[in-house]
């Protein structure tokens, strides 16, 4: 894919693996990370937040957004000191609710509660992140809610609320959102731009050319803690780490 095109990395968190794990995969490591932004630098990518993904000014070439979901603390305390030292911004997908009771479940049967034992940010830490100005809040519902399992009141009130929330408890309303799990319908995609939203990625990875066919449905480069360099590289280059990973 050209230059020109924007990346939008999507990252969970960054912090060591954790052995006997099933989501290692959504931990890069403090290390590993350290060397993909210093190689972001040295190649002279431009950072940008996702807001201005969706704006009228014109990108720069080699733009790349990097993004984060849910609201891990290492994305303070581990990420937030490399994107200082490099002078990089990012993108905090920021579920409403981090007090408990949504996790990594897709569905209520299923038993793996494991990232929901994951340490979350402190309103009081997401205040110190905004303040910085390295980081914008993206809307990533109340509660981590998968919505297609919801009714639709309750699909738009999770939509809707969260980005009413944020203007309510940081002065700070997201201008993007994303879907958890990355599951979604189109009108949950319409409920996204009812709710004032300026566009929303997903978790299909590849790059979106610009200008986007969908604004509400954007694809991202996956960062898996799994991969080293040269992956990384390949992410970079094409959108996957391979031909149909």
């Amino acid at each position: 894919m050209d230059w020109v095109q924007p990346r939008v990395l999507m990252y969970h968190m960054v912090r060591p693996h954790r052995p006997g794990t099933r989501f290692n995969k959504l931990r890069v490591t403090p290390e590993a990370f350290e060397k993909q932004i210093a190689w972001l630098k040295a190649k002279q990518f431009h950072f940008i937040f996702a807001s201005q993904l969706f704006g009228d000014e014109p990108l720069p070439s080699r733009a790349v957004c990097l993004t984060f979901d849910d609201g891990y603390e290492d994305n303070l305390l581990a990420a937030d000191p490399v994107l200082a030292r490099h002078g990089a911004v990012a993108t905090l997908y920021l579920v409403g609710d981090r007090t408990g009771g949504w996790s990594s479940k897709k569905k209520a049967h299923h038993a793996d509660d494991e990232l929901q034992a994951e340490p979350k940010l402190s309103d009081d830490q997401v205040r110190s992140m905004i303040a910085s100005k390295r980081w914008e809040l993206g809307g990533h519902t109340l509660t981590h809610a998968n919505l297609t399992t919801l009714a639709d009141d309750e699909a738009r009130a999770e939509i809707a609320q969260a980005r009413q929330s944020f203007q309510s408890a940081f002065n700070h309303p997201p201008a993007t959102f994303a879907y958890p799990f990355g599951l979604f319908e189109t009108k949950h995609a319409q409920m996204v731009r009812d709710a004032g939203y300026l566009g929303a990625v997903t978790v299909e990875p590849g790059i979106s050319p610009k200008p986007y066919a969908d604004t509400m449905a954007v694809k991202r480069v996956k960062i898996s803690g799994n991969d080293g360099m040269f992956s990384f590289v390949l992410r970079m280059r094409g959108g996957k780490r391979g031909w149909s990973s």
